[in-house]
């Protein structure tokens, strides 16, 4: 066995990890960097006396980049994720206090012991300027060893630039003879006027450059805001006189990711496809709050299949499972690995909700997913959606994905542009917002009443477009934009209409469900009735045919095969995902499906909302014109729900609960038999069997063959209300 290094052994002795190694010395960096400090301005006891007489001798003027250096270390160290390479930071480090030591000797010789060492071979080989531009490389690149990225050369020359002008205020002390101050002066001042000079053409080519910009972003922010006034989501008040609740009620991102040894990922990935026939470049690696993506290119004459066929064989070399390939990343010629991180990070729903993505957000009823594989928050549209389905197995953060929309909403719009019809036939999940004032009607458990709600939201839909025809205007949006400052004219608030489980309601009412959700869907969007679907059973026979073609929206978590993930996203993926929110979103525009980590909310935090909600806004029923029909006002939510027609008096027959029972028992139907038995004429019978039909008691007629009489399926009486 090969013989283990030391820092590999203290690991192993102490259990000590990488990351943790990192975070000790930056702790130790920055106490050094306090206390050098502390020394220099004499307050740090006799040993600080002692170390600051001492090096300002070696260092002279250039003792102060010694707390700098310690300072960049701490920096660099806290922010490592391995404990590699630690020697060239520490080496970068030396060159970068030599540099500077050398580069303060020449221009003002007072470097020191050491700085006048370093700057002497420099001066005499190369003369003052040249040496001074080769130890500012030296120091440049021993920045970039030290934080392995990309610097600003600008601000590193104002940096500089504040050196100098410290040099002038510095020098004036007793520090140096007076002889000597004169000369130190006279360098001082020669190389700040050459930087000022400098920098004064800098500035003014960047203020020519600022005006222009300003110019361009003015036009660009004139012509944006025609735009938006154009196609933003008017309405006479987002809240109103409502109090939204406040942010402390949620939860903010709490944990950081572990990722593992990210290097030994890259090369176990590259040599597990070399094994096979594959060379590969390693390219970018993106961390995400649950998975990181390690991407590569291909050799040219690589066929993806290739790869994505090894997906086992890199799962089982890499010890990670699930492992999902992305081939290719949508917009690069490159291929993702995506692994799971052994410690995920759970994503706040308060922090989302500030972000700059959902504040600048012209599109109404904007909600946050989740945050995506670069860590930056995803955000929807539901309105651009129009309608969303939402599938995956308990536990894979379903419930916590609706609770997300439903809260987001609850915090940007009052129910004076926002109304929600809730339905929970597993009673447990949405009874918790029975509470807001945002409900249209209680939250909704049995499915008899989920049927009337979405008639009732059909018979809605017809009253708004005949509303929207009368003005004539095209849509809810340019509705809200005519009416603007007219007390005279409805507004129209957005409905949202979500269903937790669809499975539950579709097979006790599976012709009526379908029918009203694909009516709904067809038509809805122009009048503000959005339609969000959840299950946990997405096969064919619940998720049909004609509800995905009219529901383009598809947010697939955690399934238990590849059939189910189809169903879904018309393609494979769902099944590798991790659970617990980990999700693939597919929007209306999108060509391959997303993957995001859902925002975490409890179920504490929900009740901590709806209790403050319903103790700081009224929640009565005042009047909602929803239309312009024959509703007499004022009128309630509630009445307006019953004059809607949710009850469906009109299509009764005093002698259909009777047809209905002969049907039953006979187990067959047919007009001539209802005629027979009833005693009644072909036309009643023909229309008994027609409501029969309807209300799914019996199936449609199939030639020549007899109805099929299907379970005892129908719909509430007219006693029962939906309230």
């Amino acid at each position: 066995m090969a013989k283990k290094n030391g820092n590999e052994t203290l690991s192993e002795e102490w259990g000590i990890k990488p990351k943790t190694k990192l975070r000790i010395f930056a702790v130790v960096f920055f106490a050094i960097a306090i206390f050098s400090l502390l020394a220099a301005i004499n307050v740090a006891g006799i040993g600080g006396e002692f170390f600051f007489k001492n090096f300002r001798m070696l260092f002279g003027f250039g003792y102060y980049f010694v707390p700098l250096l310690f300072i960049l270390l701490g920096v660099s160290f806290s922010r490592g994720e391995t404990f590699r390479f630690v020697w060239i930071h520490l080496v970068a480090g030396l060159a970068f206090l030599l540099a500077a030591l050398g580069i303060t000797d020449i221009v003002a010789e007072v470097g020191g012991v050491v700085g006048n060492g370093v700057a002497w071979p420099f001066e005499k080989l190369f003369g003052a300027y040249a040496g001074t531009i080769f130890l500012s490389a030296i120091l440049i690149i021993s920045l970039l060893l030290i934080f392995e990225e990309k610097l600003s050369l600008m601000p590193m020359f104002l940096f500089f630039q504040k050196i100098w002008n410290q040099f002038v205020n510095l020098f004036a002390k007793k520090d140096y003879e007076e002889d000597d101050e004169a000369i130190v002066n006279l360098a001082v001042k020669s190389v700040k006027d050459e930087v000022e000079e400098n920098f004064e053409e800098t500035q003014e080519e960047e203020e020519k450059e600022k005006l222009k910009k300003e110019k361009v972003n003015k036009k660009k922010k004139e012509a944006k805001e025609t735009e938006s006034e154009e196609s933003e989501f008017v309405i006479f008040d987002k809240k109103g006189s409502y109090t939204p609740p406040p942010l402390e009620l949620l939860g903010t991102d709490r944990g950081e990711p572990n990722v593992g040894d990210i290097k030994a990922n890259l090369n176990i990935i590259k040599r597990t496809l070399s094994n096979f026939g594959i060379n590969v470049e390693m390219d970018e690696v993106t961390v995400g709050p649950s998975v990181t993506r390690y991407a590569l290119k291909p050799a040219e004459g690589v066929k993806l299949a290739k790869i994505v066929a090894l997906q086992n064989d890199l799962a089982l070399a890499l010890a990670a499972h699930p492992l999902r390939i992305e081939a290719p990343i949508p917009g690069k010629s490159l291929v993702g690995i995506e692994i799971p991180n052994k410690k995920k990070s759970i994503v706040g729903l308060a922090n989302l909700l500030t972000e700059e993505g959902l504040k600048k957000s012209t599109k109404p009823l904007t909600v946050p997913l989740g945050r995506g594989l670069s860590g930056k928050g995803t955000f929807a549209s539901i309105v651009k959606a129009p309608h969303m389905l939402i599938g995956g197995t308990t536990g894979s953060g379903k419930s916590v994905t609706i609770h997300t929309i439903i809260v987001s909403l609850l915090y940007q719009y009052g129910p004076a542009s926002l109304r929600f019809i809730l339905v929970d036939p597993k009673r447990v999940e949405l009874t918790f917002y029975n509470k807001i004032p945002h409900l249209l009607t209680p939250v909704i458990t049995d499915p008899k009443k989920a049927i009337l709600a979405l008639r009732w939201a059909a018979k809605e839909m017809e009253s708004r477009y005949t509303i929207l025809e009368n003005e004539s205007v095209r849509d809810i949006t340019s509705y809200h934009q005519k009416i603007k400052g007219k007390t005279d004219k409805p507004a129209m608030p957005y409905i949202v209409i979500i269903i937790d489980e669809l499975a539950d309601i579709m097979t006790t009412y599976p012709r009526e469900l379908e029918a009203a959700i694909v009516r709904l869907a067809q038509m809805s969007r122009a009048v503000g009735i959005h339609l969000i679907l959840s299950t946990q059973r997405p096969s064919v026979n619940v998720i049909t045919g004609l509800i995905k073609a009219n529901i383009p929206s598809r947010v697939a978590l955690q399934v238990s095969s590849q059939i189910d993930s189809r169903t879904i996203l018309d393609g494979t993926g769902a099944e590798k995902l991790l659970g617990s929110g980990d999700m693939l979103y597919l929007g209306p525009e999108s060509k391959q499906p997303e993957r995001i980590q859902s925002a975490f909310i409890t179920e504490d935090e929900v009740k901590k909302i709806v209790e403050f909600l319903a103790d700081n806004n009224s929640n009565d029923d005042e009047v909602l014109s929803f239309s312009e029909g024959s509703q007499e006002a004022p009128l309630t939510v509630s009445m307006n729900l019953e004059q809607g027609g949710l009850a469906d008096d009109d299509d009764d027959d005093e002698l259909y609960n009777e047809a209905k029972r002969l049907v039953l028992e006979a187990r067959k139907a047919s007009t001539s038999y209802l005629q027979r038995r009833l005693k009644v004429g072909y036309s009643r019978a023909a229309r008994l069997i027609d409501i029969l039909e309807e209300r799914g008691v019996v199936g449609p007629a199939d030639g020549s063959k007899p109805r099929e009489v299907l379970s005892g399926g129908d719909e509430p009486s007219s006693e029962e209300n939906l309230l």
